[in-house]
């Protein structure tokens, strides 16, 4: 397990220092990146509306890549950049090549586990999330890819976000806030959501 992290650390830190650890020799430490990290690229590929298989593909190649090139990486702290960047890259290879999946067609992998495990509670779980991704499909694709890669992590390095989506570190805020406004609008819009 990773130590409680300090006040501060952000995403791409953590990450530089697991694979710091991994290049010096800790293997185990590359386990702990992979689980750190498999999230957010795994919705890097999906806003790419890669369908699933396809994205698992995309990202088990990164990872590949990733240990194939780990000794070519000089500064463990652009590992978190390199990696959205090697999937993003990958996914549109992919979805060219391809055809992309129908951005209302969402998967299981695709929405938070819920919260409880009764019958009732994770079918409507299941179901507001199912709006919520479909809600989400409805904004423009810059907000989507945004909006995926940001949400699922807890401190997001906006300046590997920024160079993985190809934004100005200093947009990628208020760009958030105004497709979390319109993600807003549109599920007020909806009379079978309901706000808990």
């Amino acid at each position: 397990m990773i130590a409680a992290e300090p006040v501060g650390e952000t995403l791409a830190s953590r990450a530089a220092s697991l694979f710091r650890a991994y290049r010096d020799g800790d293997e185990s430490r590359m386990g702990e990146l992979v689980g750190l990290l498999t999230p957010i690229l795994w919705h890097t590929a999906r806003g790419q509306r890669l369908d699933r298989e396809s994205a698992e593909d995309v990202v088990q190649s990164a990872w590949l890549a990733l240990v194939r090139s780990s000794g070519s990486i000089s500064d463990p702290q652009a590992v978190l950049g390199w990696l959205i960047t090697t999937v993003r890259r990958e996914s549109w290879r992919v979805a060219k090549r391809d055809g992309r999946a129908d951005p209302t067609e969402f998967e299981d992998d695709d929405v938070v586990a819920p919260v409880s495990d009764l019958p009732e509670e994770r079918v409507l779980a299941d179901d507001s999330a199912g709006r919520l991704w479909q809600h989400l499909a409805r904004l423009p694709e810059r907000c989507q890819a945004l909006l995926r890669v940001i949400a699922f992590a807890d401190r997001p390095d906006y300046a590997a976000v920024a160079k993985a989506l190809g934004m100005p570190v200093g947009s990628i805020g208020p760009t958030r806030g105004r497709c979390l406004a319109k993600l807003r609008a549109h599920l007020t819009e909806d009379p079978t959501w309901e706000t808990s």
